[in-house]
């Protein structure tokens, strides 16, 4: 029996960057061999063990057939016999096919350290092509690794263009789908993962939405960039600069889908889009699965994100309405996602992003002046139910107005 870590380990040390997970392959070793020495065997599909004291996972070297349609859609093959060697060919990317034994040797039989040092994102083998779940990974791996330089192979953005015409990426589940992209929003380049689904097809495919949004243009004047699918990379990849949490680089991914069901005859202007965008965050959400929260937070940013640009125009009813709209009384936590992607929004515009967002602030302020009416007096003065609620929003109105009114002359 002789044990490798394998995959990310390897190549993150290689690179200097911190380790998170270890993945382990054990070689010349039987499932029975295994638990008798105490690991607990999980997974349905292959023989994984979790190591009796620390909990990490050991799978035994495998390879792998194609077998039917989809990520799913392969036989595997666990056997003393099997070598490292052919159980690393199956894996993604070279830079992800490397090994260690226990004293540190590496083992880089398809030339992961090569690719490494030369910034490089190829795939190991041609069977690269038989698993659609391949396109998103290396997407992934393509925004996670860009701040450093790195750029996918031609010869592997062809593999990922066949497989988004191959019809093969419908059969991912929507679990997977969000899993790899909600991953690679929280990349410091999440802007990279969906260009590159972008360039090689595959947006086409998964978010015909948001594809649909390149080539229409913009007004120049509040656009520099022009296109729109332009302009909500530049939103997304200001998310991360934001260091937004996943909802709001979620809105920011979908925000301006309106724009895409404009009439060329309105072009450049879109009227409106904000309200028809509606439907299709909904698509998008329900077809993926999304978490409740990225859900309410991307129909609230497209709704709404040109009120938090005219944060200063707003009467006080208007601010009143976007509060509740926002349901801030009960949900005070969810403004700052709301501001953030709005201000990601503002910025993802070439020279015009450089400028200010005293908008975020103001709206900031005024949330304070909204919360901090209480409805204490109101219940003391023995009023209850829509009477209540009716008073409560008359001296948050009022809180508003007031606010409003302070900070006018400065603004």
């Amino acid at each position: 029996m002789q044990i490798y870590k394998v995959g990310g380990a390897v190549r993150d040390r290689l690179l200097g960057r911190a380790v998170e997970d270890i993945d382990y392959v054990v070689v010349g070793a039987t499932p029975e061999q295994m638990q008798a020495q105490g690991f607990r065997p999980v997974g349905a599909d292959f023989p994984v063990f979790l190591h009796p004291k620390t909990g990490a996972e050991y799978a035994l070297a495998r390879t792998e057939r194609k077998s039917g349609v989809g990520y799913g859609g392969f036989t595997f093959h666990t056997d003393p016999s099997v070598t490292l060697e052919e159980d690393l060919i199956r894996r993604d990317l070279t830079i992800n096919a490397m090994a260690e034994d226990a004293h540190g040797t590496l083992v880089d039989p398809y030339g992961g350290q090569r690719d490494l040092a030369a910034r490089v994102l190829r795939h190991v083998s041609p069977a690269f092509a038989e698993d659609p779940l391949r396109v998103l990974r290396v997407a992934r791996f393509a925004a996670r690794f860009a701040p450093l330089g790195f750029r996918i192979a031609e010869e592997t953005l062809q593999l990922m263009r066949a497989l988004a015409e191959s019809g093969e990426l419908q059969a991912l589940t929507a679990e997977r789908v969000w899993k790899e992209t909600s991953r690679a929003l929280m990349e410091e380049r999440p802007d990279v993962y969906f260009r590159t689904l972008h360039s090689c097809g595959a947006l086409r495919v998964l978010l015909p939405e948001v594809e649909q949004l390149f080539g229409v243009p913009q007004p120049e004047k509040h656009h520099p960039e022009i296109d729109t699918g332009e302009h909500v990379m530049q939103v997304v990849e200001q998310s991360a600069v934001l260091n937004l949490p996943l909802a709001a680089r979620w809105a920011a991914l979908l925000h301006d889908l309106g724009k895409g069901t404009t009439p060329p005859s309105e072009w450049p202007r879109h009227i409106a889009h904000e309200v028809r965008g509606l439907k299709l965050v909904k698509q998008v959400n329900a077809r993926f699965k999304v978490p409740r929260d990225c859900q309410d937070l991307a129909l609230l940013v497209c709704e709404l994100h040109t009120h938090c640009h005219r944060a200063f125009e707003l009467r006080g009813e208007t601010l009143l309405k976007l509060f509740q709209k926002l349901d801030l009384s009960r949900r005070a936590d969810r403004l700052e996602s709301f501001v953030g992607a709005c201000e990601a929004d503002s910025r993802g515009r070439n020279e015009l992003g450089k400028r200010p967002y005293p908008q975020a602030d103001y709206l900031r302020g005024a949330a304070q002046a909204y919360l901090a009416v209480s409805a204490q007096p109101l219940l003391e003065q023995g009023l209850e139910g829509a009477e209540l609620g009716k008073a409560l929003q008359a001296e948050r109105l009022q809180a508003l107005n007031a606010y409003k009114a302070a900070h006018s002359i400065s603004e």
